[in-house]
């Protein structure tokens, strides 16, 4: 498992399955020390666990809600002991949901941004101490195309995704002067497992996309290993679209 990220520890957010699952295995792949995120299902942030130790990497598995600041602290500081510090956040962790408007509650509106911004403010304010000592870091956000492109019943999704890619680009410019970089991805439609809350599949992955499929996990992990990596060293404030020529920049 010796590669460009020997001795660098990522922590992935919501890493038990699709997305996560693939980003940390990629970058254990490479020589990253993985921590596995997951709030409530132990058995799939453990399973993944074992298949980066049964591949000859390191991974230890951490159960937190990320939008709980005391949740959070528990996780890093308790994992700092046996990983050392950390070099690498990828925010994953996200609730796909679609509901209409004017039937959006203010509750299941303060839910979605909860996850995927103020997730990632908790997270990278948790982990940004870590990083300095070690003269470099690199924090990467998972936002998606939706947000760029408007999406019916998704007002909340596309809110809370906007607001992290605005905090990618404040904490570029607020941290460059420590050598941590931030940036964010978008993908497009992925061929995951959804869950029953986030409504049908789009057809857009099928028939709309000018490559004419929908991306694989590892494409998008494929991405944010480049951004984690030495080959990113100088990527910054940006967000990086992978949707196969739906949104272009």
């Amino acid at each position: 498992m010796a590669g460009a990220l020997s001795g660098k520890v990522a922590l992935v957010t919501g890493a038990g399955k699709n997305i996560g699952r693939a980003i940390a295995l990629n970058l254990a792949r490479d020589g990253a020390t993985v921590i596995v995120n997951g709030r409530s299902e132990r058995a799939i942030v453990d399973a993944v666990v074992g298949e980066i130790n049964a591949l000859g990497g390191q991974a230890l598995a951490a159960m937190a809600d990320i939008t709980d600041e005391a949740q959070v602290a528990r996780m890093v500081d308790g994992a700092i002991p046996s990983v050392g510090g950390i070099d690498i956040l990828v925010t994953n962790a996200g609730l796909r949901r679609q509901t209409p408007f004017l039937q959006m509650t203010l509750a299941e509106w303060r839910e979605i941004i909860s996850v995927a911004l103020d997730g990632a403010f908790i997270l990278a304010r948790a982990v940004v101490p870590h990083m300095i000592p070690r003269g470099a870091g690199s924090i990467i956000g998972l936002s998606g195309v939706s947000t760029h492109l408007g999406a019916p019943n998704r007002c909340h999704v596309s809110a809370s995704k906007s607001g992290l890619e605005g905090l990618m680009r404040s904490l570029a410019m607020e941290l460059a002067p420590h050598n941590i970089r931030a940036n964010c991805i978008a993908p497009g439609s992925v061929d995951t497992v959804r869950g029953p809350s986030a409504g049908a599949p789009s057809r857009v992955g099928e028939e709309g996309v000018p490559l004419r499929r929908k991306a694989h996990v590892e494409e998008i992990a494929n991405v944010v290993r480049m951004l984690a990596g030495p080959e990113g060293g100088y990527i910054t404030g940006q967000t990086i679209h992978v949707n196969g020529g739906i949104f272009l920049t």
